[in-house]
């Protein structure tokens, strides 16, 4: 037996959020309240992302009224997927608007949310005229969804743009091994090119390998130096992986722009972030673990030194964790400075030459000032980034729409470096399964030209690590 068909109610914030959503429920049915349609039309004005995602929706409506017809509305509109939207179900449902008024629930008769007391009472209009099917009211609105339950109406949250269904579940992007590694893998090549050594191994069956994965093999007790072979996942292929010994960063040795690592994960993300051949990075961590300055630093050598890249482009979500300070004068840098402060302080610690003084710094920063360019985001449409260094600072604020976006900036030559912290997001909607970031680091691990790594220890300071870890 089949399961039962259910008539989806939407609330206006998942259309908001996600315009391909009415899409997104197989062969189930969506229904859209009246009033749903008039925060539509109120939002549809302006620049925001809110706004074009607004107009895509009605223009999705628009294209199958002016196809199917608009003289029997009532009987639903087939939601056929428009032409070049690629989503994992074929089957659809139909989509019914509101075409009669209902009367107001007795409990929603007070003052206050009448947009929202207007889709409740649609919805238990719904209920008792259509008793044959199950009526389920989606909205991202908690406190709508706690109303729905106090009425006995089910709701759910919009699901279906969630990367995975829970954030713990995310690619780490390094796995640590016991010796037991050598005993599961027994058939084992080794050779040494260009300075570097390499390990061919064979696969076992169920082993689950990804480009540029991070490993530890041996003595995982260790967390600074550690005894047992550390190596980046350079090939993966049906039958062997290809290990790469890492560059070491740790001993100081090997050092860019001054910065040397101070952990494991952090000499994994030197040498992810200096391989040319990486086009994307992804860096996860709290706040202290050294994202900016390990890519500021690696974004100099490959710039300034390698001359590998042009220039450095900077950005992140203008998201404010505070009361917004309101209109800023100047160019499109002055007034990025504010949201900028962690590129300024980094730099600060990069630029402190031994010999120079006062007169050495301003040299370094005055050069350094022609090779880092700060950019907004609102203004990255239509751009093409060639031979660049792009950070993408405080990814986690930013939509999987916004980050393809973003992306799809890059030319030829170009590495994109995105970082963020997801348990820090003030975005409205967005929650860590939501987040661009998560969606880029899951859905990037299978390429061979990407890499991730998350930073676990914080290195800022004794203060800050337990600021992070009590409150």
């Amino acid at each position: 037996m089949g399961k039962k068909k259910c008539l989806y109610v939407l609330d206006t914030n998942v259309l908001m959020h996600d315009p391909t959503s009415m899409f997104r429920f197989e062969e189930h049915d969506v229904f859209l309240p009246m009033i749903v349609l008039e925060e539509l039309d109120a939002a549809k004005k302006g620049l925001t992302e809110v706004a074009r995602n607004v107009r895509q929706v009605s223009r999705f409506i628009g294209d199958m009224m002016s196809t199917q017809g608009a003289t029997r509305l009532e009987d639903g509109l087939e939601l056929l997927i428009p032409h070049g939207l690629e989503l994992p179900s074929s089957s659809h449902g139909k989509l019914y608007f509101q075409t009669v008024t209902t009367e107001t629930h007795p409990s929603l008769l007070h003052e206050g949310s009448i947009a929202d007391n207007e889709i409740l009472s649609t919805a238990l209009a719904l209920r008792e005229r259509e008793s044959d099917r199950e009526i389920v009211l989606v909205s991202k609105d908690i406190n709508l969804r706690i109303k729905a339950a106090i009425l006995d109406l089910p709701a759910e949250d919009y699901r279906n743009d969630k990367a995975l269904d829970d954030v713990d579940l995310l690619y780490k992007g390094m796995v640590v091994e016991d010796e037991t590694f050598w005993e599961r893998y027994p058939e084992v090549d080794s050779w040494s090119e260009n300075g570097s050594t390499y390990y061919r191994v064979r696969r076992v069956a169920d082993d689950d390998w990804y480009p540029n994965q991070c490993i530890v093999i041996g003595n995982s007790g260790s967390d600074d130096k550690g005894d047992g072979i550390e190596a980046i996942v350079i090939e993966v292929s049906p039958d062997f992986a290809v290990l790469k010994l890492v560059t070491d960063y740790l001993s100081g040795k090997n050092m860019i722009w001054g910065i040397k690592a101070r952990n494991r994960e952090q000499n994994f993300a030197m040498n992810l972030l200096m391989d040319p051949e990486i086009d994307f990075v992804t860096l996860l961590g709290q706040a202290g673990t050294g994202k900016t300055l390990l890519t500021l630093a690696a974004g100099l050598a490959l710039t300034m030194d390698e001359k590998l890249y042009t220039e450095i482009i900077v950005t992140r979500a203008t998201v404010s964790i505070g009361e917004d300070i309101g209109f800023l004068p100047g160019t499109e840098e002055e007034k990025m400075t504010p949201w900028m402060g962690a590129l300024t302080d980094n730099i600060e610690v990069l630029t402190q030459p031994e010999e120079g003084g006062e007169w050495g710094r301003a040299a370094t920063n005055d050069l350094l000032s022609h090779r880092i360019k700060v950019r907004s985001m609102s203004f990255m449409r239509g751009r093409t980034f060639l031979n660049r260094f792009v950070i993408i600072d405080e990814a986690q604020n930013i939509t999987p729409k916004q980050m393809k976006a973003l992306l799809t900036r890059a030319g030829p030559g170009t590495k994109m470096i995105c970082m963020g912290n997801v348990a820090q997001i003030d975005t409205p909607y967005l929650t860590e399964t939501t987040s661009g970031l998560t969606f880029a680091v899951d859905r990037f691990k299978q390429w061979e030209h990407s890499a991730h790594i998350t930073l676990q220890r914080g290195e800022r300071s004794r203060l800050a690590d337990y600021a992070s870890e009590a409150l």
